[in-house]
């Protein structure tokens, strides 16, 4: 079944803040993220290091890891945790600021991941 992309449509509202423009309820409470499938790719988590957009920072960066928006959220904040450092997740890729690859790669391969160290 094929659903059509609606124009237009309500973004933001001063009583309850960002909107989803799919379910069109406010984010905190939007339904159609956690039904979405999500995508593993070939099962294997790339931990690679990246400084592009960062003004010379270095962040180590997380994909493939092929889980939900909630358990994304609780393993990123276990990670920062643990390499005792910031971070965040954006667009399902989680970031750890500097260049805690091996750590990271340790800690993911405790919890039944399979991973490999991406990029140089």
């Amino acid at each position: 079944m094929a659903y059509k992309k609606k124009v237009g449509g309500l973004v933001y509202s001063t009583d309850q803040g960002r909107i989803c423009p799919a379910c069109e309820r406010p984010v905190a409470d939007c339904i159609c993220a956690k039904e979405c499938p999500v995508d593993a790719g070939d099962g294997i988590v790339r931990v690679s290091r990246a400084t592009k957009g960062r003004k010379g920072k270095g962040v180590s960066l997380i994909t493939g890891l092929g889980l939900a928006k909630p358990e994304l959220k609780k393993l990123t904040t276990e990670l920062k945790a643990r390499c005792g450092c910031g971070g965040t997740l954006k667009d399902g890729v989680i970031e750890i600021q500097g260049d805690k690859r091996e750590v990271i790669v340790e800690i993911l391969k405790k919890k039944g991941f399979q991973v490999k160290l991406a990029g140089g």
